[in-house]
């Protein structure tokens, strides 16, 4: 678990060093990041229910937002706000034991949320038209680049039943 989070924050340092010296402004940057990985364990409405809570508390008092899908093994994360906040974030979650595979597919600069009407939507997978199968069948969320995952997420909230968080 020690060296999951040295190599999370190994990336960290790598995308605080867009930051260029001087610049107090960029403190404050708005930034989007995407990630996949796989479910160590099975997939449960306990696991998940589990996840959304601790993602709502803590978005809500940190300001991040985004939507997580998640099913069929994987977990499918787009997380909005403050660079610092999400890359701490980011950090928190490479080093958690029930993802493996994590990657980073997406990270890019923004001046307005995508998700911001919610600290952690939520598409469970399964719940999405079964045609959505049948449309994109092919897709290996490690392989596409970044702006076609984030298009196909923009599909899956619209089709899926997107929830807040249960509250605790």
């Amino acid at each position: 678990m020690l060296a999951r989070y040295r190599r999370a924050r190994t990336l960290l340092h790598s995308l605080q060093a867009l930051q260029e010296p001087g610049l107090v402004f960029f403190e404050a940057m708005l930034i989007r990041l995407i990630y996949v990985s796989k479910a160590v364990v099975p997939q449960s409405r306990t696991l998940t229910d589990s996840i959304l809570r601790k993602a709502h508390a803590w978005n809500t008092q940190n300001d991040v937002t985004g939507v997580l899908c998640e099913g069929q093994g994987v977990f499918l994360q787009v997380l909005e706000g403050e660079r610092r906040k999400v890359t701490d974030l980011y950090a928190r979650i490479h080093a958690d034991p029930r993802h493996k595979d994590l990657e980073l597919i997406h990270c890019e600069c923004i001046t307005q949320r995508r998700y911001g009407d919610w600290s952690m939507a939520h598409v469970h997978l399964s719940d999405v038209d079964p045609q959505t199968k049948i449309v994109w069948p092919e897709l290996d969320p490690y392989s596409p680049s970044g702006l076609l995952v984030m298009a196909r997420i923009d599909e899956l909230v619209a089709q899926g039943r997107v929830v807040e968080a249960p509250l605790p």
